[in-house]
């Protein structure tokens, strides 16, 4: 993004209270061609029509698109259907903390785009792909995408060449969308970490989205999505499983079973040095619930239990962070970097608990670690593929970006963006037509 000489673009209207115009800025300037929308409705909108949030239909959430356990079995979520739960949650979170909740959708909404096939499984085989070119991870992936790859705005830049500034959203929906504001390596307590939120190649636009912003802190509307994602993924992974007849309810009385559970969170969705016993406190807390879904067999009366359970816990842990934050901050409008979102320890402790409950039963089944080698090889293959036939291969977007990249590293970044564009489908897809050899 390097050159692009317009960067003072502001939208007309900048009436959102809690947001100055610096927070409505967009990186180039351009006129709304419908007036009397404030800038973040545009901002949702432009999410909400983007090819890659129809993509994420064909992308695996937990389970594979397209597979089904009983013949009553709901299909699973994907990545779509998990956006736009997690874009419900946060608006009213959001807004019941003062935040503008067309922001907070359009973050919740666009915070999985540059996920690629095959879900996160998917993203450790990119990653491997990457090494030499800076490695891959989703959440950087996605503000690429959004400020690169999505074909909505393009600018003429120094030279008078036309670039794409991607869906072009204001510097607070970019902010609110970034989940790890750092650099590859930056990670502000374990420098080893995977996550990060931006490649070398985007720092240009990531620096202009957080000028003015505490060196490596969430704003608050992006802390609000986190948790919402959280909250989401927790409670709905935990339904499908329940609905796939992987998880037996009756089973998180046994304390084996239960052990397996907290050796699951330990150290993935709790500090490691967590003391189990707060862990059964959390999961008994749950179990104890009038509303919890015991017994549950598929009957059309458990599955109308189930869904209030989802609804109960939702509220929960909503209702939970509401008030912690509340009470610390008191009732007025909570925005951009005015506040810390805070979460109980021991609402943070059963959400954790859920999430490893459906990493247990679900995740760790032998057929999915099968389908998961599967995956990896299909990502490997096409990614050597690509790399040895480029352009060809390439759609015709990737195909000009590959044309004029400057080295083979360049190169490399654009077959990896055209793998983490595919759907599950597409990608078995161009693997099979890739890998045919002549006879």
């Amino acid at each position: 993004m390097e050159g692009i000489t317009d960067t003072s673009g502001q939208d007309t209207l900048t009436d959102t209270p809690g947001y100055d115009s610096a927070a409505t800025e967009r990186w180039a300037a351009e006129p709304d061609k419908r007036p009397g929308r404030t800038a973040f409705q545009r901002d949702r909108a432009r999410v909400l029509h983007s090819s890659a949030l129809r993509r994420l239909a064909g992308k695996t959430q937990v389970v594979t698109p397209g597979t089904r356990s009983h013949a009553w079995d709901a299909s699973p979520r994907t990545r779509l259907t998990h956006s736009l739960e997690c874009a419900q949650v946060g608006r009213e979170l959001g807004a019941a903390l003062g935040c503008d909740p067309d922001l907070v959708e359009a973050a919740c909404l666009s915070h999985d785009m540059g996920h690629p096939p095959f879900g996160h499984n998917g993203e450790q085989a990119l990653n491997d792909v990457a090494k030499d070119c800076g490695g891959f991870e989703g959440n950087a992936q996605s503000l690429r995408l959004l400020t690169r790859i999505e074909p909505k705005r393009f600018v003429k830049d120094a030279d008078g060449d036309l670039v794409s500034v991607g869906l072009n959203l204001t510097r607070a929906a970019l902010d609110a969308a970034t989940k790890y504001p750092w650099a590859r390596g930056g990670h502000p307590e374990d420098p080893g970490s995977p996550k990060f939120g931006v490649y070398e190649d985007d720092l240009p636009v990531f620096e202009w989205i957080r000028q003015g912003a505490p060196a490596h802190r969430k704003c608050f509307e992006a802390q609000v999505m986190d948790w919402s994602d959280d909250v989401a993924y927790s409670v709905h992974d935990f339904e499908d499983g329940l609905h796939a007849g992987h998880i037996d309810p009756n089973m998180l009385y046994a304390e084996p079973e239960r052990a397996d559970v907290f050796a699951v969170a330990l150290g993935r969705y709790v500090p490691e040095d967590t003391d189990p016993q707060e862990l059964a406190e959390a999961l008994d807390r749950l179990v104890d619930q009038e509303w919890w879904p015991h017994g549950y067999d598929g009957s059309a009366v458990a599955q109308a239990r189930l869904k209030d359970a989802t609804s109960q816990l939702i509220g929960r842990f909503c209702l939970a962070a509401e008030g912690a934050t509340r009470g610390t901050y008191g009732s007025g409008r909570l925005t951009r970097y005015a506040a810390e979102l805070v979460v109980p320890r021991a609402t943070r402790n059963e959400c954790a608990v859920l999430k490893a409950v459906a990493d247990r039963y679900v995740m760790q089944r032998a057929e999915q670690e099968a389908l998961r080698a599967d995956q990896r090889i299909v990502v490997a293959e096409l990614a050597e593929a690509l790399v040895a036939r480029a352009p060809d291969g390439l759609e015709p977007q990737f195909r000009a970006a590959f044309d004029a990249a400057r080295d083979d590293r360049a190169r490399k970044r654009v077959v990896v963006d055209q793998i983490a564009n595919l759907t599950d489908a597409s990608a078995r897809a161009l693997h099979a037509r890739l890998r045919v050899r002549p006879v």
